[in-house]
This record gives C-alpha cells, sequence and structure tokens, in this order.
C-alpha cells in the first residue's frame, strides 16, 4: 500500500529534554492513524512537526513524495497543504461560520456550500462561534480544515473537550465523513479506547519514543512490551521461566511458542482471561474487593504466594448468590492459557491466538 506521510528517523529536542526520539512511521493513503499516549509521550509536538508549526531537531518529514521537513529543507505551514483541526478548535471569534470554513481559500478558489450542507451546518452558516455548541463547533473546525482539500488531514484531541455521550456521537460522524471522503488523517489521543475505535493502525508513544505501531487488534493481543500491555487494559504481570512452548510460572503454564527455553518472560493477564471455576477445580483464592459495571462485574481475588492480586471479569448472569463476591469469599479462578500475552525479555510477544481453559493453573 502506498504511503502518503513518512516520518523517518525524527527527533524534536528542547534544550536537553527530547520530546520526540529517532520517531519512524508511515500512513498509507486513506488510513485514519492514531498517536497514542499518556502526557508528555510526544504525540502533539510530532502532530505539529507534521504540521509545520514545530521544526524537527533531525530526521524528515515527507508527504505524498514531497519532503517538507529534513536537513536541507523545511516547508512552512500554509504551503504543506495540510488541514488542522485544534484541540479548543481556534474558530475566529468575529467571523460567522461561513466565513470561517471559507478563511484559508483564495477567493474564487471553490464552494463551500455543499461541505457545508454535508455536515449539517447550512442552518448554522450565518452564526458566530459563540452561538455554536461544542460538537456544533467541532464540526466547523472539521470543515474550515478539510475546505481547501488537504493532502493530510490532522487532528489534535479532537473530540476531548466534548461530554461522553455527545463524544460518541460527534466522534462517529466525523469519521464516516473522514473515510467517505478518502482523506489521510491523523488523529493525536490519549484515550486508548477512543483509538481502538477509530484508528486503521495506532502509533503508541512514551516518553518520545515510539514504542509500537500496528493495528488495534495487534497492539492488543499481541503487545511487545509491558507498557504497551498496561496501557490498553488491566494487566496482572506474571513473570515465569519458558519451557517447550510455555511459559511456567507460579499461577501454572501459559501458552508461549516464541519463548526459547530457559528464558524469563512476563505473563500479561487480563481480566476477561479468567473465569470463575467449580469449587475442588481452577486454584483457590479470595475476594479482596469488587465493582459492578452493569453487564460485568470486577472482582479482584487474593492468592496465597503470589504478590500481584488478579482481576476476574464476572458476567453479571453468572452470579448466583449476593454475597458471593463479599470481601473474604472464597472463589476458585480456571485462566485461557492460549490467550494471554507474553512478552519476551528481548520485547516481542509470544502470545498465541489458540486459548483453552484449564481447571488446574
Amino acid at each position: 500500500m502506498q504511503s502518503l506521510l513518512t516520518v523517518e528517523a525524527l527527533s524534536i529536542h528542547f534544550g536537553a529534554t527530547a520530546a520526540v526520539d529517532e520517531v519512524t512511521l508511515d500512513v498509507h493513503c486513506g488510513e485514519v492513524v492514531c498517536l497514542l499516549g499518556p502526557s508528555g509521550s510526544g504525540k502533539s509536538t510530532l502532530l505539529r512537526a507534521v504540521a509545520g508549526v514545530e521544526r524537527p531537531t533531525s530526521g524528515r518529514i515527507s508527504i505524498d513524495g514531497d519532503e517538507v521537513a529534513g536537513p536541507d529543507a523545511f516547508v512552512e505551514a500554509q504551503q504543506r497543504q495540510v488541514g488542522m483541526v485544534f484541540q479548543d478548535y481556534a474558530l475566529f471569534p468575529h467571523l460567522r461560520v461561513d466565513a470561517n470554513i471559507a478563511f484559508g481559500l483564495r477567493r474564487g478558489e471553490q464552494s463551500i456550500e455543499a461541505l457545508i450542507a454535508r455536515l449539517g451546518l447550512t442552518p448554522l452558516a450565518r452564526k458566530f462561534p459563540h452561538e455554536l455548541s461544542g460538537g456544533e463547533r467541532q464540526r466547523v473546525a472539521l470543515a474550515r480544515a478539510m475546505a481547501p482539500k488537504p493532502r493530510v488531514l490532522l487532528m489534535d484531541e479532537p473530540f476531548s473537550s466534548l461530554d461522553s455521550r455527545l463524544r460518541d456521537d460527534v466522534r462517529r460522524h466525523t469519521l464516516d465523513f473522514v473515510r467517505e471522503s478518502g482523506t489521510t488523517t491523523v488523529i493525536v489521543t490519549h484515550d486508548p479506547d477512543e483509538a481502538m475505535r477509530i484508528a486503521d493502525r495506532i502509533a503508541l508513544l512514551d516518553r518520545g519514543h515510539l514504542v509500537q505501531f500496528d493495528t488495534p487488534e495487534a497492539l492488543y493481543a499481541h503487545p511487545t512490551s509491558l507498557f504497551a500491555a498496561e496501557f490498553f487494559s488491566n494487566v496482572t504481570a506474571l513473570s515465569g521461566v519458558g519451557q517447550e512452548g510455555y511459559l511456567e510460572t507460579r499461577l501454572g503454564r501459559f501458552t508461549a511458542p516464541g519463548v526459547s527455553q530457559g528464558t524469563r518472560a512476563i505473563a500479561c493477564i487480563r481480566p476477561q482471561h479468567l473465569k470463575l471455576a467449580d469449587a475442588g477445580t481452577g486454584v483457590e483464592g479470595r475476594v479482596v474487593t469488587s465493582e459492578y459495571r452493569g453487564d460485568c462485574r470486577y472482582v479482584v481475588v487474593h492468592i496465597d504466594g503470589l504478590e500481584s492480586l488478579l482481576t476476574v471479569c464476572v458476567e453479571s448472569r453468572e452470579t448466583r448468590s449476593d454475597d458471593e463476591f463479599d470481601a473474604g469469599a472464597v472463589v476458585h479462578l480456571a485462566a485461557d492459557t492460549g490467550a494471554v500475552p507474553v512478552i519476551n525479555e528481548n520485547g516481542s510477544s509470544s502470545s498465541s491466538d489458540q486459548g483453552r481453559y484449564v481447571s488446574q493453573l
């Protein structure tokens, strides 16, 4: 697949601090890629470098084969043909909606009426930004970014200021529009759930480094580091020693075809990898606490001889009594030993897609 945006060994330093450190990635034509990471991971700095508002310390950025930043080149932001949606939308308060959208267009360049209609903004065209809701302002910012028909659309935390119910609706309509237009899009977010929902691929960053760049499915099922595994869900990390195709831990054996004999590795156990077992089977533990979450209950369990607590996701319909998960109650757990991601010391995943439940952990 052809790459439209290429970032090669990009670094951005602020004094002695590397906000972005030797990051390399490519974005395919028409693809939606999320830059994901905690605060300070470098995701917004990387996005600004692609936009042309941050000058790299080293490395290269190319858009559709044209080098826009590098040792011997720096194309100004307004010449890069990229659209930018800022976190606060950055609408001009003194301009009406239609004038905001048309701001970046040359006189007579193209009509914005079809774009305004497509995004449902026709009734709002003569209003000012202060008269709009958060979702309406987001649509205006998107329309303004898309009006010049950019080669790449860049969005910096575009949904973070919206309440949860409105966020889902606006996000869905935004992604429908982006995919319909076929525009290559890069979105910054700190929310792993949001990234999993909207991205074709996710670039996971931590302290300026690219940790892993892959599909949402691969990142979740085959993380290459404990940081990646923990970023997407609650994980209990159990270290063990590799055997022939397995990882031996104090909790039992986990399928790990890529772990060498005698190599130390980590099993990343998620709540979904555990289930309740009948008395006398599985491993016995005692409930520390439980939390009801509608369709399921998260039960935290202590097992003798195990330093880490385990969390199991129990579907509400599996609950057999009101006091079953009171603190101190005895439960028995079984693990899906084949589905648990196993992280090698060398940073590769050894998890298997073939899972099975066992009663002996």
